[in-house]
């Protein structure tokens, strides 16, 4: 995720022979199917936002309608943070998802199963180790080094009774160390990944969202019931350390991250014995201390 102006040249199929455009026919013959969650997909050159495009059709696409862009110019991350990356340099994607049947307070959990979703994916295609950092943020290791590779970025679209919830997925994948928009950032090559290949990297992802999600629907969106509170706690780098939580109003809450409560929230043990959950709409920006 680093400054580029290379969306400029994403209409150039063969631009950067090192970064090969996906095989987007391939993709719907492995992922589109009767009887699965995805209903189609499509892979555009360069667009703004995938999350932006899916969102503005959200009334009239069907569940599991699937967008990937080479490039993105317009992108944002959570708290309406912008970020572009070279073309083909990554997986930037978004997914259409209408979980009716289950309650609405319980779609919070959805940026933290697809964040358990990638990391399992990524674990068997790539062949590296994946961890989440509370509540959105995808990390590698780089050197001894936690880094960010990704993002995760929800939002709800459609109107009421036909919307859902958008989910965007932004990786980098052959980012080189000279393209780190900052230190601390990564990507799956620079940590040592058995294959940066995008197309079965997109499969696997997908296909790890489709299960993780499917067992969430018929749990009813219980996150202990279907195994994903359990696994996102065994996942999460942010769990065990001391963290600072800024919130709006130039509040901050310290103290160890403990765990994630039944609602996706993070819950801090502050240092004068109390545990304070804290959600992730609350948080501009959460700090590890020391």
């Amino acid at each position: 995720m680093t400054p580029s102006n290379d969306h400029e040249n994403a209409g150039n199929r063969w631009s950067d022979l090192d970064r090969p455009p996906l095989d987007a026919a391939a993709l719907r013959r492995a992922l589109v199917r009767d009887g699965g969650l995805y209903r189609s997909l499509d892979v555009v050159p360069s667009t703004g936002s995938t999350n932006s495009d899916l969102a503005a059709r959200a009334d009239e696409l069907p569940e599991g309608a699937v967008l990937v862009a080479e490039a993105q110019h317009a992108a944002r991350g959570r708290l309406d943070r912008r970020w572009t990356a070279p073309a083909r340099s990554g997986l930037f994607f978004s997914v259409l998802l209408k979980p009716a049947e289950v309650p609405v307070e319980r779609w919070g959990w959805l940026p933290l199963l697809t964040g358990v979703a990638v990391a399992t994916g990524l674990s068997r295609a790539a062949g590296v180790d994946t961890a989440l950092k509370w509540p959105n943020d995808l990390l590698v290791t780089v050197e001894g080094e936690e880094r960010k590779a990704g993002g995760i970025l929800a939002e709800r679209a459609g109107t009421a009774g036909a919307g859902g919830v958008v989910i965007g997925i932004g990786l980098n994948v052959t980012l080189r160390a000279d393209e780190l928009p900052v230190p601390h950032a990564g990507s799956l090559a620079l940590a040592g990944a058995a294959g940066t290949d995008r197309d079965p990297l997109l499969r696997a992802v997908l296909r790890s969202l489709e299960r993780w999600y499917g067992d969430w629907r018929r749990a009813g969106g219980d996150p202990a019931a279907c195994g994903l509170q359990e696994t996102y706690a065994a996942g999460c780098a942010t769990l065990g350390r001391a963290v600072r939580a800024e919130l709006p109003g130039g509040r901050a809450v310290s103290g160890e991250a403990v765990a994630v409560d039944g609602d996706g929230r993070l819950v801090l043990a502050t240092a004068d014995g109390m545990r304070e959950p804290i959600a992730a709409g609350d948080v501009v920006h959460l700090r590890g201390v020391g």
